[in-house]
């Protein structure tokens, strides 16, 4: 037990000694519209596949979304999910994004349960139009390189803050293409309308979008990310759904922390 404990703790702490570091610096600036913020998920898995997940993975447990610059650098975004069993557990997706958080620089996502451990790293050479990419499972690694299609890729957190910047303006869907576990996906990003969402005991009026796979290729990424976010000017998550053909993973906002003010519980 401490050897695997051990093993999770040196893969956990591998990863955050080769990204950006995630807690804001003091001198970082405190802005609307998803910089410099801790958001505090609880999560649940949905679907057909939810009841048999629960024999091998866990079904419920604790999201964490920071996003923060420091003045007039890149955005750093860390989406950290653990399990409600108080194991040691993790999945981890990072994006480090250019300034106005337009397209994805470097992107990072891992994860460990039971025996299995699993990181990948990617860097985006948009000079040369390639995806320098270094991969690590178990004891084994491997770099790839890989053409892109685009001089501006997003990965799923340069996704979310890309929609969260320009909700206002995006009113039909947008073609565009997604990085996601070393592979390339043409997608929309769909406009869905409004909704109310319940947090901190009151109901917010909200705007919802879609990441969903271009037509034709729904097949090659059979799933989403849907998005609900706040209809003012913080445009907060209040709702994040990964899904995939079987079952979606539902994060529901519990705590927003920004410029030193917490609201939830």
């Amino acid at each position: 037990m401490m050897s695997r404990r051990i093993r999770r703790i040196g893969l956990l702490g591998l990863l955050l000694l080769l990204l950006p570091q995630t807690a804001a610096p003091a001198h970082a600036t405190c802005e609307k519209n998803g910089a410099n913020e801790q958001l505090r998920y609880t999560w649940r898995l949905r679907g057909g596949l939810a009841w048999l997940a629960g024999f091998r993975f866990p079904t419920s447990g604790a999201g964490e979304l920071e996003t923060f610059r420091e003045s007039g650098q890149e955005i750093n975004s860390k989406l950290m999910i653990t399990g409600s069993s108080g194991g040691d557990d993790f999945y981890l997706y990072q994006s480090e994004m250019d300034r106005t958080g337009d397209r994805t620089l470097v992107s990072y996502h891992g994860y460990a349960f039971g025996k299995k451990e699993r990181s990948e790293r990617t860097l985006f050479d948009y000079v040369k139009r390639l995806a320098r990419i270094h991969k690590k499972s178990g004891e084994r690694a491997e770099d790839r390189v890989r053409p892109i299609p685009s001089s501006s890729m997003r990965d799923i957190l340069t996704g979310i803050y890309y929609i969260r910047q320009n909700a206002t303006v995006i009113t039909k869907p947008i073609e565009t293409h997604i990085y996601s576990d070393g592979s390339v996906y043409p997608v929309l990003f769909r406009p869905l309308g409004t909704e109310t969402v319940e947090f901190n005991g009151e109901s917010i009026q909200a705007r919802a979008f879609m990441i969903t796979a271009a037509r034709g290729s729904e097949k090659r990424w059979p799933g989403g990310v849907r998005l609900v976010i706040s209809d003012d000017e913080r445009r907060v998550p209040l709702r994040i759904e990964i899904r995939r053909s079987l079952a979606t993973l539902q994060l529901d906002l519990q705590t927003i922390e920004r410029c030193g003010l917490r609201v939830g519980s």
